[in-house]
């Protein structure tokens, strides 16, 4: 018996940019807003979550949608950037890395392996594309997400600053090297 769940590429349309906004705007504000000031979120979200804003990151070649489908609801997705220098030293070469910049779950949602079933696509497009090297960044106070990455083989590699609103935190940069890369 097949599963409900549906994981594909996201097309680069209107439609599938609002959706995205929605998601990402109402996943992050879950996650994080217990944590941080109305105000920091409320500069986050207006610069980073708006239909015009995810339709320009879907139109970009550098980057990458996995959407995650339940019937035909979007219950989660994940954001890729290909070729990334996130943990690297200045001039080192980018090519073959692959960036999860976000990987994002309806918070009612989490808990049910769809986290890991988006993860699981992402690794397996990684191999596809013949990349190196998978690496993300995570707030270091997100013990949650932490745990989740470290159970998929990702390693603490350094850190980086991550600004949201006026608030300067810091990320840990995590990487998974890819078999025989």
């Amino acid at each position: 018996m097949s599963s409900p769940l549906r994981i594909s590429l996201a097309k680069a349309n209107a439609a599938t940019a609002a959706q995205l906004a929605d998601l990402g705007r109402q996943t992050f504000q879950d996650t994080f807003a217990a944590t941080n000031t109305a105000a920091d979120m409320a500069t986050y979200l207006a610069e980073n979550f708006g239909p015009d804003i995810q339709l320009a990151e879907l139109q970009d070649r550098e980057n990458t949608f996995l959407l995650a489908h339940m019937q035909a609801e979007l219950v989660g997705y994940a954001k890729l950037r290909d070729n990334s220098a996130l943990g690297l030293a200045e001039g080192q070469n980018a090519a073959g890395r692959l960036e999860i910049e976000r990987l994002y779950v309806r918070d009612d949602w989490q808990g049910t392996g769809l986290g890991a079933a988006l993860m699981r696509g992402i690794l397996a497009l990684a191999e596809q594309l013949h990349c190196t090297a998978v690496v993300l960044g995570v707030w270091e106070k997100n013990d949650k997400a932490r745990a989740f990455y470290q159970r998929f083989g990702f390693r603490e590699i350094g850190q980086h600053e991550f600004r949201l609103g006026q608030d300067v935190q810091t990320d840990l940069i995590l990487r998974k090297g890819l078999a025989g890369r």
